[in-house]
């Protein structure tokens, strides 16, 4: 449906604003036209699509030596750069895992750029098994994940070089750490599930011809590694046809090796179920459920009787249980029946665990495999609690449980009593009794009641003069709960104000919740976002003088629609990694897999409409004065691919009157956030907060 045009030739076109602000980089402007059911488009910017080109390799540089100028002049800069690092110099130790005869843990000194893998065995003093901060010079190659085989003699782990969501997968002695085969390359949007000792399962895209970063990738395809072969001859399993196709392929082992789960979607949500059972050679691959319409999984199995998570009539899910023999849905059976409030489930100790969520808060319950309930797990207040999980064998496991004003206290848990014992404290310099979060309700745009935790420094003053930052996601069934990180006290100490809007879109309510926030009510997302500003004025909280507005990804989009629709409530917005460019996202990496969320342009002319609707990019308009906007992307994003935050930086500074700054802040050999350096964390969130107060004419953050 859609048809470019051929460029007629690239036309010179400096942008100025208006006078006495800045002047932005030259910006060619070409004459690419898309045609839309007979609407044309332009898209004077296509050519920045070209991450590979010396032109937008020059523009790149451009932009970024006049971003980093121009906060450079901040001069307070450095002073939140020394808070940010100050505060994140702490120590911090994850749950402890055991594989074979040792006893894992991840742990950060302080200012490591990554967490270091610790292993030690009984009283032993621990050594450091694996330590990423060795992989690059500059911190910029992470550990992506790492698994062990049954035995705990033999390891795989995978790479992410420069941010890049595309993995080697390195195999090794786990006694030794000496690397045992050739790495395996061109790994995608996979996990790395073992078969006993025999080797493991991983997913993966075939080389896309062009850029790696954005050319379209829409076959996933599910392979067998045996070790000690080459990749070139590890097996296909499942997604090499047709008939197979799929956009994203998930296979994982069940913890007694005698089943592979087989997930296929063609979005972010929805899937068709597969299992083959592995105790036979000769088996083949069964499905359970043929079609998108519903998400379920295999949580568990005893035998041949399987244990799925599923939200198939029951949008709040529920876990069921069927026998593998006939395992289709019309024979499947309540083990936990769905309630009025959005479920997970975890297994561990041989029991089960569901987390409840209410309103964005945790609740937990233990269950036994014949789904009577045990009880309900005391946690220390409200706020989220991380998955309790582990193997059948082991009674004790662990949780982590934290809020906005709570660092993150690591408990030990018994499943035989039900007891809770505090682990490890965390060593945050960090004193909750200065601060306070609460919960509020707000009523949207069509009335529907929307909670958002507003955070701050005790003493607050409703003169609405304090700087606020308002956060929001609002898509693809990701809840918002509260968590703490230590870089928001930093903007707290500042006499900031941290406000988290839990949008429709997101998974805090079930199903219901995501679907008023998708497709044609995608604006209901951004009224919501619209509607917490507006509280945060009318409690005097703030006022537009002094409140911001932070997204990334589908927040990023979220940040570019809003400031485009109600520009004169915001003093200042970051979007961060985007999605801008809604009439082309699909066209790039596998963004054709949001379409669940967001329909695509070419799916019908009333989608093209309502997406051209509130597409960011296309939105701007000549003589308006947007905030104070700082654009966040990085070269190596090959998730929401950089040229929607260029083609929208490059449009906002052509058309934006007023003094207000429109700069693109472009990180290198990074990528979508994934693994991020402590560095990098640091330098992104001192630009973020000191460009903040700065254009809300903050002079001193700190008394």
């Amino acid at each position: 449906m859609t048809k470019a045009f051929a460029i007629a030739g690239l036309l010179m076109c400096v942008n100025f604003a208006a006078a006495g602000t800045l002047s932005y980089p030259e910006t060619m402007k070409g004459e690419v036209v898309d045609s839309y059911f007979g609407a044309e488009v332009a898209d004077p910017y296509r050519w920045l699509e070209d991450d590979s080109s010396d032109e937008t390799g020059a523009w790149v540089a451009a932009q970024n030596k006049l971003t980093f100028g121009e906060l450079e002049k901040i001069q307070y800069r450095d002073e939140i750069s020394a808070r940010l690092t100050d505060n994140i110099n702490f120590e911090r130790v994850s749950s402890p895992f055991k594989e074979g005869a040792y006893t894992y843990f991840y742990k950060n000194d302080g200012l490591q750029n990554h967490q270091v893998v610790y292993r030690q065995k009984g009283n032993d003093e621990p050594e450091v098994f694996l330590d990423p901060n060795t992989f690059s010079d500059d911190g910029t190659t992470s550990l992506a994940q790492l698994t062990f085989s049954d035995d705990g003699k033999i390891a795989a782990y995978s790479i992410s070089e420069g941010g890049s969501d595309w993995r080697k997968i390195i195999i090794i002695d786990a006694h030794t750490g000496k690397q045992l085969e050739e790495e395996l390359v061109d790994v995608k949007f996979s996990s790395i599930s073992w078969f006993k000792n025999e080797g493991f399962y991983y997913s993966s895209y075939d080389k896309p011809k062009g850029s790696e970063l954005s050319a379209k990738t829409d076959q996933h395809k599910l392979y067998y590694h045996k070790l000690g072969s080459k990749q070139s001859d590890d097996k296909l399993i499942f997604g090499g046809t047709e008939q197979e196709k799929h956009r994203y392929i998930s296979g994982y082992v069940t913890e007694d090796n005698r089943y592979l789960v087989i997930l296929g979607q063609n979005s972010t949500s929805g899937n068709d179920l597969r299992f083959k059972d592995l105790s036979r050679n000769d088996s083949e691959i069964i499905t359970v459920v043929d079609n998108f319409d519903s998400d379920s999984y295999i949580l568990d199995n005893i035998g041949s009787k399987l244990f799925i998570v599923t939200n198939l009539n029951a949008p709040n899910k529920k876990l069921v249980t069927v026998n593998a023999a006939k395992p289709s849905p019309s024979n499947w059976k309540d083990l936990v029946a769905e309630t009025d409030n959005v479920v997970s489930f975890t297994t561990g100790g041989g029991f089960l665990f569901a987390e409840y969520m209410i309103d964005a808060a945790s609740k937990i319950m233990q269950y036994d495999y014949v789904g009577k309930l045990v009880r309900e797990i005391e946690l220390p207040g409200v706020g989220s609690a991380s998955s309790i999980s582990g193997r059948r064998s082991e009674h004790e496991l662990y949780y982590g449980f934290s809020n906005y004003i709570t660092p993150n206290t690591l408990f030990s848990f018994s499943t035989k009593t039900g007891k809770s014992t505090i682990y490890r404290k965390s060593g945050a310099k960090f004193d909750s009794e200065n601060y306070v979060s609460e919960q509020v309700f707000y009523s949207s745009k069509d009335g529907t009641k929307v909670p958002m935790i507003i955070t701050h420094k005790k003493g607050l003053k409703r003169d609405s003069a304090n700087p606020t930052m308002l956060y929001g996601y609002g898509g693809f069934n990701i809840s918002l709960t509260p968590r703490f990180s230590i870089t928001n006290k930093v903007w707290l100490d500042a006499g900031g104000v941290l406000a988290v809007a839990n949008l429709r879109g997101g998974g805090e309510y079930g199903k219901a919740w995501h679907d008023d926030g998708r497709l044609m009510n995608k604006q209901n997302v951004f009224d919501d976002f619209i509607a917490a500003g507006e509280y945060l004025v009318e409690q005097k909280i703030t006022s537009p003088d002094y409140l911001a507005i932070r997204g990334g990804s589908n927040g990023g989009l979220l940040v570019g629609a809003v400031m485009t629709q109600r520009p004169e409530l915001f003093k200042v917005a970051i979007a961060q990694v985007g999605v801008l460019d809604m009439l082309r996202y699909h066209t790039f990496t596998a963004g054709a897999g949001w379409a669940y969320d967001y329909g695509t342009s070419e799916q019908s002319e009333e989608m093209f409409e309502y997406l051209k609707g509130y597409s960011p990019l296309h939105n701007i308009k000549s003589g308006i004065s947007y905030p104070a906007t700082l654009i966040t992307t990085a070269d190596h994003d090959d998730r929401v691919v950089p040229a929607h935050s260029f083609k929208f930086a490059a449009e906002l500074q052509a058309k934006h009157t007023g003094d207000a700054p429109t700069l693109i802040r472009i990180d290198t050999n990074a990528g979508h956030g994934a693994g991020m350096s402590i560095s990098k964390v640091v330098e992104l969130y001192a630009d973020i907060y000191s460009f903040t107060l700065h254009n809300m004419g903050i002079k001193k953050p700190f008394n």
